[in-house]
Order: C-alpha cells, then sequence, then structure tokens
C-alpha cells in the first residue's frame, strides 16, 4: 500500500487542529454572546478602529473619562476580540486544509468538495460575524452565526474521520436498518439547537423559571405571531441587546424549545435502545452509550440553565454539548454507511511515510 506523502500526514495533522481549534471558536462565542459581550466591539473587523485589543480598551477607558457612559464597558471588547482572532486563525487553517487537498486530489479517497465547501462556509461565517455587530444583534443573523459555527464544527469531524479513514472495519450489519431513526433523529437535533439559537438570540432564556413547562398559566401567555418574525422586527431600540420581544412572545420561544427538548429526547433514547438491541458489535454499542451519556449531560444542563438562573459557564457547556450530540449523530450516520462486512483499507503510518 502506498505510504501517506508529506502533505497527507500534514493535512491529517490540520484537521486535528482545525477540530479543537473550531471548538474553541464556538466556546468563545458562546461565552461572548451569553455574557452580553456581542457588542463589545461594535464594528468590525477591528473594534473601535483598533485591531489590537489593548488599544480598544484604552480607548474606551478614556472615552469613558471624559463623557462617563458614552462607550460600553472596556472589559467586554476582549472575549469579542479574542474571538474574532480565534476565528481568523481558524479561517486560514482551514485555507491551508483546502490547499493541501487540492495538492492531494489524485491520492486515493481523498476528500476535495469537503474541504472546499468549507472555506465558503468559513467566508459565510465570516459576513455573519460582521452583520451580528453592524446591526446590533438581529437575532435571525445571531442564530445563523451560531448555525454556522456548528455546521462548521461538524463537517471538520467528519473530513477528520474521512481523512483517518475512520472507521476501518466493522461488520455489523444489523445497524445499518437504523438509519431512518437516525436521521431523523439528526433532523430533529438541527432543528432544536436552531431553537436554541433563537432562544438566547431574543433574550428568552430565564422566561420561564419553572419546571417542568413554564409558569403557571403559561398556556394563555402564548403569542407565535410575535415570537417567530425572523425579519422587520418593529421596535424604537438602536439594536437588539437584551431583546426586543414582549414577555409573552419570549414565553413562547422557551415554550417551544423545552417541547423541542422533549422530543430529541425521546427520539435519541428511542436510537440508543434499537442501537443496544440490534448491534452485535462492541464499537456500536459503546457509540450508543457515548450518546445516551451526552444526552444525560445536556439535560443536566438544561435544567440546572432553569434551576439556577442561567449561569454563564452552565449556559457556554449547555451551548457546546449540542454541538458535540450533533456530530455525535453524523458520526454514527456515517459508520453505519460503512459497506457491511468490508473491512476498510487501513490507511499507512506516519512512519511507513518517513521512512520512503
Amino acid at each position: 500500500m502506498q505510504a501517506l506523502t508529506p502533505s497527507q500526514i500534514w493535512l491529517r495533522r490540520l484537521s486535528l487542529l482545525a477540530v479543537f481549534m473550531v471548538a474553541v471558536v464556538i466556546i468563545l462565542g458562546a461565552w461572548t454572546r451569553l455574557s452580553d459581550a456581542g457588542l463589545g466591539c461594535p464594528d468590525w473587523p477591528g473594534c473601535y478602529g483598533h485591531l489590537d485589543v489593548r488599544k480598544a480598551i484604552d480607548h474606551v477607558n478614556t472615552t469613558n473619562e471624559t463623557m462617563p457612559g458614552s462607550l460600553r464597558e472596556a472589559h467586554k471588547t476582549v472575549p469579542e476580540m479574542v474571538h474574532r482572532y480565534f476565528a481568523s486563525t481558524l479561517g486560514l487553517v482551514i485555507l491551508i486544509i483546502a490547499a493541501l487537498s487540492f495538492i492531494n486530489r489524485k491520492q486515493e479517497k481523498q476528500p476535495l468538495k469537503l474541504p472546499l465547501f468549507l472555506v465558503v462556509l468559513v467566508i459565510f461565517q465570516g459576513i455573519l460575524g460582521k452583520w451580528t455587530v453592524t446591526m446590533g444583534l438581529q437575532p435571525t443573523i445571531v442564530m445563523l452565526h451560531l448555525l454556522g459555527g456548528f455546521t462548521t464544527f461538524t463537517l471538520l469531524v467528519l473530513l477528520t474521520a474521512r481523512l483517518y479513514r475512520w472507521p476501518r472495519f466493522l461488520n455489523d450489519c444489523d445497524v445499518r436498518m437504523l438509519k431512518p431513526i437516525a436521521s431523523i433523529t439528526l433532523i430533529a437535533v438541527i432543528l432544536q439547537i436552531a431553537l436554541g439559537g433563537w432562544t438566547a438570540s431574543n433574550y428568552a432564556a430565564v422566561a420561564c423559571t419553572e419546571l417542568p413547562v413554564c409558569e403557571e398559566g403559561w398556556q394563555n401567555r402564548l403569542d407565535f405571531d410575535e415570537a417567530f418574525i425572523f425579519w422587520g422586527h418593529e421596535h424604537d431600540k438602536p439594536d437588539y441587546e437584551y431583546g426586543v420581544l414582549d414577555n409573552d412572545a419570549r414565553t413562547t420561544i422557551h415554550v417551544m424549545h423545552r417541547f423541542g427538548a422533549l422530543l430529541v429526547t425521546l427520539l435519541v433514547l428511542a436510537l440508543v435502545a434499537k442501537i443496544l438491541i440490534r448491534a452485535r458489535s462492541v464499537f456500536f454499542r459503546n457509540f450508543a452509550l457515548g450518546i445516551f451519556a451526552l444526552l444525560v449531560v445536556q439535560i443536566a444542563l438544561g435544567l440546572s440553565n432553569v434551576m439556577f438562573a442561567v449561569p454563564l459557564d452552565v449556559a457556554v457547556a449547555h451551548n457546546f454539548v449540542a454541538v458535540l450530540l450533533l456530530a455525535s449523530l453524523v458520526l454514527f450516520i456515517r459508520a453505519i454507511n460503512v459497506k457491511c462486512g468490508l473491512r476498510q483499507p487501513s490507511p499507512p503510518t506516519q512512519s511507513k511515510a518517513q521512512g520512503a
């Protein structure tokens, strides 16, 4: 078997680096959004005209000394600019991955379309990042920006799996019958993530503070017409920070997010149960247990958000576990698509490549 070329080795390394970096970007993005620092830098790509966050902090402090309260708190520039630094570096890494993929395009099973699509996606993410601040945290833009980040993470995980030819050997035919329910579960998780992004971008996370659904009488406070206006909100505020919807609309969004969580829970539990029943391999049984563990953690984080009034660290963790659950379902569907009973060709090791 042909040994890996140096460019293939670096492609693998960079794909792993990109997965780590996009995870950091998602966490920083959630931290920025949930700590109300989304408009800490109201311009783009710099912060008050500065690319160096230290200069931006000095500018804010100096301005607020001469004109108290004219600008937002200086400390809110930090998470916003650090997020931009990591996102820009991630974009560069993805560009290099695409270039190496093009160089290796004639190699066996070398993905090319996926890396090129990732370049387009990360450019679009940059545009959404710009619009997020220049449009004053418009909820639809914020939600799309979150979905773009989650999509980037999931596709980079999928690309890494393809580059490492994972899984290499599966002889478990029965689990292939679970593709329909796995696909339905994946769609439900995507919709729930979008609904979670809509909840956060409209500051509806604290609209309901009681379990299991909301405060008494919530059924009489539902306003679907106002809750799901994705463009053209009528309001008299200069931006969308802290939300522009009334309490009934926010309650509606929150309640729908809870019902969505119930639906996702039932679907994931059904999928896990079916995997454990049908799987003959330890691989798939462990995979099912891993998905179940993510679900349990996500439920615990969701309940903690309600009981403890959305602590910042819990909310950020809730955001990140959602993307892990999404990626795990995508990887499961990839695994069951491996031809039954056929051994994937084991990729050559790095040591062989170096000795070639």
